[in-house]
């Protein structure tokens, strides 16, 4: 699966919060927000307090590319 967190990160600038400052304003770990940085999974539970935080939808602030997805032919 490939997600991307772009649309977040053009959230974050618009409110001048570098990723320390979005770290401690969502209340996630060092690990969650390197996982944020190369696009890769995080819970829905972190990705709902991103979207309290800046009083937003998911789709604000992920896409999801689908076209990277690997299909399994043995269906």
């Amino acid at each position: 699966m490939s997600f991307c967190y772009d649309k977040l990160w053009e959230i974050a600038y618009q409110n001048r919060l570098n990723k320390t400052a979005l770290r401690d304003k969502v209340g996630i770990t060092n690990a969650t927000l390197s996982r944020l940085s190369k696009n890769q999974t995080v819970s829905m539970e972190v990705l709902g307090r991103i979207c309290q935080s800046f009083d937003c939808r998911i789709e604000d602030i992920v896409e999801y590319n689908s076209e990277s997805v690997e299909k399994n032919t043995d269906l």
